[in-house]
């Protein structure tokens, strides 16, 4: 199949912007919860829509009092929380552009971005923040004013705007179309200078409004309950923003956690409990790593394994009889399944805040048999498919019909095209504006409507779409074989020791690979094994390690063909980090910087 259409379920708003929701539903139900945040000793305390809509007002008053006019550009360079969020719409009601930076940008990156969309303001998380821009604030003359949000911003702004009517907001707000451009997002330049995508309020309308319609029941963890999840994506990333706008509009209560890491990170999810969550395949394959290696420290591996095993059955035994092709799980798996619900299933749901039973999975390509195992855990992951230029998702697995290890259908309202080169293209309302001030690169990318996204990909008969790796990835050996890398290193990857994976080749006689190990899963397996605890460099050396990673690769070469597989690898002493350049802010490969920064093992991989 070449082309697969879904109808838009959502009418598209022929008036009006992003903020007017905060209006209409506080004018609708004042006393609905429609956030949370954090006071000073840690605790969740609720916001009302009516509360929330009363901030926004005074937060956009303070930004008119201090300068800000429709259609001005300000940055936000913050980790995800609660002032994001209340920023974004107070700018919204005046028709300003949000525009985000990560929280670990560079100056030099720093400096590109403001310069390139002519900020003329910038909010900023702390002190650190505050330090970055100013060490290039003298080449950025359009750049008046700087906010600090732990310097109580917000109250000052407040304050700034308390003499200035209600009106001069509304008459901003209502000047907005949904072409009016809501933000500029940055790609996160895996191949060279990002790049400023021009999003309208219509492209995050018909995202947004897309995904509530057709996912709305899915987002509560039973019929009846208020719908609510915690965002703890970075809100400087396309999908963390779509998070933010459709919980908005779908009168989902929402709220937000800087951190990734999963001690902070579990402590919230009990505290929060959330209906729903939205992450990237990482945070599920940490929770499931560290389920397995509290099982394995007291003596019930065997078990856990068990149960593991017994969730991948009932979950394709589930997924084959939603697509007609089984009788769905027997009476025994049946009992198994219930049994391994008490002792393991349970405990993992629990760790998770205990309501959540569904969750949207995207950024990266998740493993089979991991989405299986959470199915069959009660825990049902939507693995989806987007980008910055398709305002986030463009497909998306459909609830009564998942099918695992592809990134599902198109969203309503979207059309996905392969071209004769498998390239992935796609239409519809969220597909973005182009890129700001690159008419060359956006003549390269939009065509009539359509997006060439780079990425390569097949439908099969039903509509659904798997990705099989970037054009410009494409690894080609001397003998002229063609490898896609991404396949090869998700396989890789699956294994509990590896933390990254970046297979090498081009115009090479063969394919090779470098690794990098995640250190609570080695300090574990060590500790299991009563070895001493290994420095860096003694664990490169370590045979016994060399030969699990072997598994790993041999067990990824058992898909390809031998032209395609692994020849030789080499455990690297330290992991790729976004400070030394070698991934993006969300944690994609940087290939290029990677094969320069380790030419040397590289070069010694085909001279051994």
């Amino acid at each position: 199949m070449h082309e697969f259409t879904v109808p838009a379920s959502a009418t598209a708003p022929q008036v009006g912007g992003l903020a007017d929701a905060v209006f209409d539903h506080a004018a609708d139900d004042p006393d609905r919860v429609a956030l949370a945040r954090k006071d000073a000793q840690g605790q969740w305390q609720d916001i009302t829509s009516g509360q929330f809509r009363d901030q926004v007002l005074a937060l956009a008053k303070g930004m008119l009092a201090e300068g800000v006019r429709f259609g001005d550009r300000v940055a936000i360079m913050s980790r995800t929380r609660y002032e994001w969020t209340l920023f974004d719409f107070a700018l919204w009601a005046i028709g300003a552009q949000p525009v985000p930076l990560y929280p670990t940008s560079s100056a030099e990156q720093v400096y590109w971005m403001l310069h390139d969309a002519g900020v003329s303001a910038a909010v900023v998380e702390h002190e650190d923040h505050a330090m970055t821009i100013g060490s290039v604030v003298d080449r950025l003359p359009q750049l008046k004013r700087l906010w600090q949000l732990d310097a109580d911003a917000e109250a000052e702004l407040m304050a700034a705007g308390a003499h200035i009517e209600d009106d001069v907001v509304h008459r901003h707000r209502l000047a907005l179309t949904p072409d009016t451009v809501a933000t500029v997002i940055y790609t996160s330049g895996t191949t060279g200078r990002p790049k400023g995508c021009v999003i309208s309020h219509a492209n995050f309308m018909a995202e947004a409004d897309n995904i509530v319609d057709r996912y709305e029941p899915v987002f509560h963890s039973k019929p009846g309950d208020q719908a609510s999840t915690l965002l703890f994506l970075p809100l400087a990333h396309v999908f963390g923003r779509m998070v933010e706008v459709a919980a908005v509009r779908g009168r989902v209560k929402l709220g937000h956690q800087p951190q990734l890491s999963a001690a902070a990170l579990l402590p919230d999810l009990v505290a929060f409990r959330p209906s729903f969550i939205l992450a990237v395949p990482y945070i599920f394959e940490k929770v499931f790593a560290a389920a397995r290696r509290k099982a394995e420290l007291e003596g019930k591996l065997g078990p856990f394994d068990k149960a593991v095993e017994a969730a991948v059955r009932y979950a394709e035994a589930t997924e084959h009889k939603a697509f007609g092709t089984g009788p769905g799980p027997g009476a025994s798996l049946r009992m198994q399944h219930q049994l391994f619900d008490k002792l393991v299933y349970g405990k993992l749901r629990e760790a998770m805040g205990g309501r959540c039973r569904h969750a949207m999975s995207g950024g990266s390509a998740m493993e089979r048999r991991l989405g299986l195992f959470f199915d069959g855990a009660g825990m049902r992951i939507f693995e989806g498919y987007g980008l910055t230029e398709s305002t986030a998702a463009a497909t998306a697995n459909p609830p009564e019909q998942t099918r695992f290890g592809t990134v599902g259908r198109p969203i309503p309202g979207t059309t996905v095209h392969i071209a004769e080169d498998s390239e992935v293209w796609l239409h519809g309302g969220q597909i973005f504006q182009g890129y700001l001030n690159n008419p060359e690169a956006t003549g390269e990318t939009l065509h009539d409507g359509w997006l060439a996204t780079g990425d390569l990909g097949s439908l099969d008969e039903d509509g659904y779409l798997t990705i099989t790796g970037r054009k410009k990835e494409i690894l080609v050996t001397s003998s002229g074989k063609t490898v896609s890398p991404a396949t090869l290193e998700e396989r890789v990857r699956a294994h509990p020791l590896v933390a990254q994976c970046v297979v090498v080749g081009n115009d090479r006689p063969y394919i090779s690979a470098l690794v990098t190990l995640d250190q609570e899963a080695v300090s574990h397996w060590l500790t299991m094994r009563e070895k001493p605890q290994l420095s860096q460099a003694e664990l490169v050396c370590d045979a016994d390690l060399e030969t699990e990673i072997r598994r790993a690769v041999v067990a990824a070469n058992t898909q390809v063909s031998q032209a395609e597989s692994i020849r030789t690898f080499r455990i690297l002493a330290a992991q790729f980090t976004e400070e030394q350049g070698l991934l993006t802010p969300s944690l994609k490969l940087k290939r290029k910087a990677i094969e320069k920064a380790y030419a040397v093992e590289i070069e010694a991989l085909y001279h051994t």
